[in-house]
């Protein structure tokens, strides 16, 4: 009779294989590919070579993975002294620093590499470019030194779709850095709602995020703020930059003035994590629908339907200019 337990060498090995995996902060790889295949989707109207946008994506992830690894490295010490993040492989003890290290360079060569052979150098240029800016501007200058890290370091997040638009193109065109300048307005709501509903983790570890320093009040105002820039800038793609239409105007205005209202009860009850919680969770949701929408858009039925809905408004524009 064949046992069905698993042994203890291959439980090790596992965990070991669990514990690196953790290291690259998984969750969080998602939304980056999903900005960088909405960015691919526009930049090809529509068409994207398959081999492309899966080389391309795999290069993105590795590079992410990297960066994040970089991060837990240099953020164990903190990630020590905070419940919330104590039990991560390198403060758990699960895994050395050095390992991580080479781990992490590992992934920057594999990613890097990848990218060269499979896709272009500018892309390539570009994702390693986030990496260095993740960890040398955001985690070690701006996340311990000002309220304003995640203003600033938001650029690394953003760095994505500029990855993807250099895949298809070979360049970068204003429609490129459109969508890195979305993404870089749209961190601050997102980042600073999560900062809301651990700020007492940061408190006690000194990370000066924004309402640590200048309260709870002063951030959910800034969040306020930043929501109506992110929506308003979301409908340049619209005009002046006509790389997208009627579909996705809808999608940006939907989910553009849903994004508004969960920011105005943020902003009625400050106080109330839940408030805050329900604003980080949209959040999310938003930049995911967003891209769905770029996406969609690009197709060529959607074109079609862009097509035919400007011809019905310049219709009605004309023979409203004749009865006037």
């Amino acid at each position: 009779m064949i046992g069905t337990s698993i042994s203890p060498r291959n439980e090790n090995f596992w965990q070991v294989i669990q514990s690196y995996y953790l290291l690259t902060k998984p969750r969080i790889i998602p939304l980056l590919l999903i900005t960088t295949t909405a960015s691919m989707f526009m930049a090809g109207k529509g068409t994207v070579d398959p081999l492309l946008l899966i080389m391309t994506l795999l290069g993105g992830t590795l590079a992410a993975a990297s960066a994040q690894t970089f991060n837990c490295v240099y953020d164990q010490d903190i990630d020590y002294d905070m419940k919330r993040t104590r039990k991560r492989p390198i403060p758990s003890g699960r895994v050395q620093s050095n390992h991580a290290i080479i781990f992490g360079i590992f992934l920057a060569i594999l990613s890097f590499s990848i990218l060269v052979i499979a896709v272009n150098l500018l892309s390539a240029l570009l994702a390693m470019t986030g990496i260095v800016f993740y960890m040398l501007i955001y985690t070690h200058w701006l996340k311990r030194h000002t309220s304003q890290n995640i203003v600033i370091g938001g650029a690394a997040g953003a760095i994505p779709p500029l990855v993807g638009w250099a895949a298809v193109t070979g360049d970068l065109s204003w429609s490129a850095w459109a969508l890195f300048t979305l993404i870089f307005l749209w961190t601050p709501p997102h980042f600073w709602a999560l900062a809301l509903m651990i700020s007492d983790d940061y408190a006690e570890v000194g990370v000066p995020m924004l309402p640590v320093v200048e309260g709870v009040e002063s951030t959910v105002k800034q969040i306020w703020i930043y929501t109506w820039i992110t929506f308003a800038f979301s409908l340049i793609f619209i005009y002046p930059l006509h790389s997208a239409g009627f579909v996705y105007f809808s999608f940006a205005l939907i989910l553009g003035l849903t994004f508004i209202y969960k920011a105005w009860q943020l902003l009625q009850q400050p106080e109330k994590k839940d408030c805050a919680k329900s604003m980080f969770k949209y959040s999310i949701l938003y930049l995911m629908l967003l891209c769905s929408g770029i996406v969609v858009d690009s197709w060529q039925l959607s074109h079609q339907l862009t097509d035919s809905f400007d011809r019905q408004i310049m219709a009605l524009l004309n023979l409203w200019l004749n009865f006037c």
